[in-house]
């Protein structure tokens, strides 16, 4: 084999983790995302909701009509983090790469470690083995010559489960009568166009390349060559500056009209990406404004700026975005920063050349919070670390839109 990979993926993690800390959830149909009669997607579901039809991403209202006798949960995201970082600590040891893919999921290249295929199993075992001695959870653990083929192996008996798929005839014989959706990349809108034009198995993307090309381009390549069994990317790890942008957005539980409101949730978002960026030692030279209305129509307005790198700065391009769109009742509200760089490449502003930038800048966000506290009541004072929480963040915005 020119490369061994291991992909490993924790099972039904979000709801592992609190069966894991409350053992009387164990065996229930347990439902992690938003509360029924609330807006939302399911985030994970244990395996017993996914027996009623409950799946990650499906609209919350839609969980409960299948499956009403669940029990559901809002997502505790800092206890999750914490546990994943615990996770990728073991898995990263048996890897000379290691590429992080969610918080649950990661590619472990361990053609060097490993050796041969024997080698990756005792690996993979010990993975296994010690993701349940040290974390308390079970994980599913793919083994094989590619990317595309160990996160299909490691799928292929979950949960709890182990596969190998050692070379490309082996992967083609497993997946060939198999719904074009088991290709990896392949996803529900791309399926459609392939089943109109009657490829409905991996075996007539085979036997009709030139037409799967001629509908997806590019993308048609690709997956012409997976079903064949080619991949040859590597195990790449991943690095905050790769991204593309970083951003934080919330949905309110009603629809909101009032541009003083929308703003003043603005000033929290900015305040999120600002951290986030600052954690990575990352700045943007654009801000993007998205926003869903009532009828679910999303828009997205961007702007170029320069060393974009403070919760001020990121506000203050995020209002004159909203400044310029449609006002209508909003559903969802987010705001991003792109074209990010490090901090030692920054951009020195007209703004950097006087020494009272900062100050300036740190007084005008304790206005914009002083300004919060006296319309909502809220006092941010030693308790500011809070706000960065996805669920304090979340029930902040919505104590405002009900108090505002």
């Amino acid at each position: 084999m020119d490369q061994i990979i291991i992909h490993v993926d924790m099972d039904a993690f979000f709801a592992s983790v609190e069966i894991r800390d409350n053992p009387a959830l164990r065996g229930k149909p347990l439902i992690i995302g938003s509360l029924p009669g609330e807006r939302g997607v399911v985030a994970t579901c244990s395996y017993e909701a996914r027996r009623f039809g409950v799946r990650s991403a499906m609209n919350i209202k839609e969980a409960y009509r299948r499956c009403p006798q669940g029990v559901y949960m809002h997502p505790n995201m800092e206890k999750y983090k914490a546990v994943s970082h615990r996770l990728h600590e073991i898995w990263n040891t048996y890897a000379s790469a290691a590429e992080t893919v969610a918080l649950d999921e990661a590619y472990l290249d361990v053609t060097e470690k490993a050796g041969n295929l024997e080698g990756a199993r005792s690996i993979a075992r010990t993975i296994k083995q010690r993701t349940m001695a040290e974390v308390g959870l079970t994980c599913s653990v793919g083994v094989a010559y590619s990317k595309t083929a160990a996160k299909t192996a490691s799928e292929e008996k979950k949960p709890d489960g182990y596969f190998e798929i050692p070379t490309p005839k082996d992967f083609v014989d497993l997946i060939i009568d198999r719904d074009v959706r088991s290709l990896y990349t392949v996803g529900e809108m791309t399926a459609k166009k392939l089943r109109a034009a009657g490829i409905r198995t991996v075996r007539d993307i085979r036997e009709r390349q030139d037409t799967v090309v001629r509908l997806l381009g590019k993308q048609g390549r690709w997956i012409t060559k997976l079903a064949f069994g080619i991949d040859e990317r590597r195990v790449t790890p991943y690095r905050p500056q790769d991204a593309k942008s970083i951003g934080r957005e919330v949905t309110f539980q009603e629809d909101v009209s009032s541009r003083r409101l929308l703003k003043d949730v603005l000033v929290l978002l900015a305040m999120c990406v600002e951290r986030r960026a600052r954690q990575y030692g990352l700045y943007g030279n654009g801000v993007t404004l998205k926003l869903t209305y009532f009828d679910m129509k999303s828009i997205t307005r961007s702007r170029l700026t320069s060393a974009c790198d403070c919760a001020v700065t990121i506000y203050r391009e995020a209002v004159r975005l909203l400044d310029g769109v449609e006002n209508r009742p909003v559903r969802l509200i987010g705001v991003s920063i792109y074209n990010l760089s490090g901090e030692e490449r920054r951009q020195l502003t007209m703004e950097d050349y006087f020494s009272d930038a900062r100050p300036r800048r740190e007084a005008e966000l304790r206005e914009l919070l002083d300004a919060l506290r006296d319309r909502y009541r809220l006092d941010f004072a030693g308790h500011s670390e809070e706000i960065y929480r996805t669920d304090t963040l979340h029930k902040t915005v919505e104590y405002m839109r009900r108090h505002g």
